[in-house]
C-alpha cells in the first residue's frame, strides 16, 4: 500500500488520481494540499509515531510529495516513537533543504519503507521532450538556455534553488526559498495604486525593483521596445545537480504559466524527465492564450 507524505499545493492530489487504489494521506500539519483531503495530520515531531501507524496499516511504499516550509522542532510535542530520531531530526533540520530531504529519506528508508517519487508514481507528469506549446522558441531562446543551465546549476550546487529568469544575456533573477511564483513576482509591473489604496512606501517599491529586476526588466516596465520587448527572455527550471529525485523533484502548472506571463517573459524551458507538469492540457492552453512556448529541452 501506498501512503502519502504530502505538502502543500496540487502535486499530492495529482500523484493521487493516478493510483489505481488511493493512497493513504498523511499532511504535514499547516501544509494541507489542495484538492485532497488529508486521512490523519501529523507534526514533525510525531514522525516515529507515523511510521508506527503506517506499518500497522500495512503501507510498504512511501511517496514524499508537495511543499512544505522548514519546521521548528517543538521538544514538548515529541512522542515516545520519535524521541530515538532527535539526534538524526536535529542534525537533517541543520542541512540545506536537499540535505534535509536525504535524511528524512534514509529515515524512511532504514524503517524499511520503500520511498517512491511522485513522478514514479505519477509517470505522465513528466511531459515528452519538444516544444508544447503552438508558440516555439525564439532564435535567442537556444543561448538564454545555455545560460539559464550554468546559473541553475551554480545555484544548485549551494542548495539555493532550481530556477531562474533569463533575458539575453542578463540574469533577471534567481529563485530562492520563496519560490517560483515568488521570484516571477518581482519582474511584473506594479499595479497601479486604487483610489481607496494607501501610497506605498517609494523606498520598498525601488528596492525591490532595483534588484534582481534591474536590467532587461528595466527597459521592459518602462515601455521601451513595446509588445515585443514585453514578450521576451525566459524562465528556465530544472532539478539541482545531483539532487535525490525521489524527493523535490520541480513542477510547473497553470500558475507558474500565468506568473511567467505577468513577468513579461516570452516563454518556459524545462529538462526532459527532471520537471513535473501539473494539469499539462490547462498549462498549455494558458500558455497558448498568452502565445508564450514551452520547450521541454532534451
Amino acid at each position: 500500500m501506498l501512503a502519502l507524505i504530502a505538502g502543500e499545493g496540487t502535486l499530492p492530489a495529482a500523484v493521487a488520481a493516478a493510483q489505481a487504489r488511493r493512497p493513504l494521506v498523511c499532511a504535514l500539519s499547516g501544509h494541507a494540499p489542495e484538492g485532497l483531503a488529508p486521512d490523519m495530520t501529523f507534526r514533525v515531531e510525531q514522525l516515529g509515531g507515523l511510521m508506527a501507524t503506517l506499518k500497522a496499516q500495512g503501507v510498504t511504499r512511501v511517496c514524499l510529495c508537495g511543499g512544505v516550509r522548514r519546521p521548528e522542532i517543538d521538544l514538548g510535542a515529541l512522542d515516545d516513537a520519535t524521541l530515538p530520531l532527535v539526534p538524526r531530526l536535529r542534525d537533517a533540520l541543520r542541512l540545506g533543504d536537499d540535505g534535509a530531504l536525504r535524511a528524512l529519506i534514509a529515515i524512511l528508508e532504514g524503517e524499511g519503507f520503500e520511498v517512491v517519487a511522485a513522478h514514479e508514481a505519477a509517470p505522465a507528469l513528466l511531459p515528452p521532450a519538444g516544444v508544447l506549446t503552438a508558440a516555439r522558441p525564439g532564435p535567442g531562446a537556444e543561448a538564454e538556455a545555455r545560460l539559464g543551465a550554468e546559473v541553475v546549476a551554480e545555484m544548485g550546487a549551494a542548495d539555493q534553488g532550481q530556477a531562474c529568469a533569463i533575458r539575453g544575456d542578463r540574469v533577471l533573477a534567481r529563485e530562492g526559498p520563496e519560490g517560483t511564483d515568488a521570484m516571477l513576482a518581482r519582474l511584473a509591473p506594479p499595479a497601479a495604486p486604487g483610489p481607496g489604496d494607501a501610497p506605498g512606501d517609494p523606498f520598498s517599491w525601488a528596492a525591490d525593483m532595483m534588484g534582481d529586476v534591474l536590467g532587461g526588466a528595466a527597459d521592459w516596465l518602462s515601455g521601451q521596445g513595446g509588445e515585443e520587448a514585453a514578450r521576451a527572455g525566459l524562465l528556465y527550471k530544472v532539478p539541482k545537480p545531483d539532487q535525490d529525485r525521489r524527493a523535490d523533484l520541480p513542477a510547473i502548472g497553470p500558475r507558474t504559466a500565468g506568473a511567467v506571463a505577468a513577468a513579461g517573459l516570452a516563454g518556459i524551458v524545462i529538462e526532459a524527465g527532471g520537471v513535473m507538469v501539473l494539469d499539462r492540457d490547462a498549462t498549455v492552453a494558458a500558455l497558448d492564450r498568452a502565445g508564450l512556448f514551452l520547450w521541454v529541452r532534451g
